[in-house]
């Protein structure tokens, strides 16, 4: 159990047969963390079940957006609202159950070593279940990309179980652009890139029960796109370095 005020920030958008099971579940596993419920007007009442759940629970808080702006503009937002309120640790967590609330006290305990503790699908004891093969290895493959393209020495770039300090949360989030799911890359690499320690712990990835999936094809080719144009930019500063370089060495 740890001492430290931690908050799980929970994007919502039409996840209403799901977000009471696993507010239910998170509560069982770290019985000490606050929950703040980011809703974005979802029309199948997903905000009034949160509001009912936080009557209920004095852990449990909500966040209505009046329009979808995207998961990673909830995650922005619900990140700002933890620091003012002065959490030591700021968790993101899906609500539709592909990430176990049950692996959370194995994510914390990686603060231990960490800076930041990404939950990964694709370190030894990690897995996924219940996706087709086609996903999983369009999953990885796009990992390996981004990898490459940034240089960043994680598995599982664009998992979004992640944890994170709130002193990391706080130099970084300024220089946070994405507004969707490539907020994860983006998060990733600034931790990284500002010198904080990052690690992952396995976990057990399983496809949602309920609902529809929010990720596409559009979604998938959106961040590669961007993340191949950071990579590009990231080559041809250090290129440009390097030659700066070179032309003062001739010059001495």
């Amino acid at each position: 159990m740890t001492t430290e005020r931690v908050l799980v920030i929970i994007p919502t958008y039409n996840e209403a047969d799901n977000i009471a099971p696993i507010c239910a579940r998170l509560s069982l596993a770290v019985p000490e963390a606050d929950i703040l419920i980011v809703d974005d007007n979802s029309p199948d009442g997903t905000g009034q079940i949160a509001n009912r759940l936080a009557d209920g629970d004095r852990r449990v808080h909500v966040m209505h957006r009046r329009v979808k702006n995207g998961m990673g503009a909830a995650y922005l937002q619900g990140f700002r609202w933890g620091l003012r309120q002065g959490y030591d640790v700021l968790v993101e967590m899906d609500a539709d159950g592909q990430h176990r609330p049950e692996q959370l006290p194995d994510l914390l305990a990686g603060l231990a070593r960490a800076d930041v503790v990404k939950g990964s699908r694709y370190v030894s004891g990690g897995q996924v279940i219940n996706w087709p093969k086609w996903r999983e290895w369009l999953s990885r493959g796009g990992s390996l990309w981004i990898r490459l393209m940034l240089g960043l020495p994680v598995r599982d770039i664009t998992g979004g179980f992640n944890v994170f300090r709130a002193p990391v949360m706080a130099a970084m989030i300024d220089d946070i652009a994405s507004a969707g799911f490539n907020i994860q890359v983006d998060l990733t690499y600034h931790a990284i890139a500002n010198g904080f320690t990052v690690v992952e712990v396995p976990i057990t990835f399983v496809e949602r029960l309920q609902g529809a999936s929010k990720m596409s094809g559009r979604i998938v080719v959106e961040a590669l796109l961007k993340t191949t144009i950071w990579g590009l930019r990231r080559r041809v500063s250090r290129l440009a370095a390097w030659l700066k370089a070179l032309a003062g060495r001739r010059a001495g």
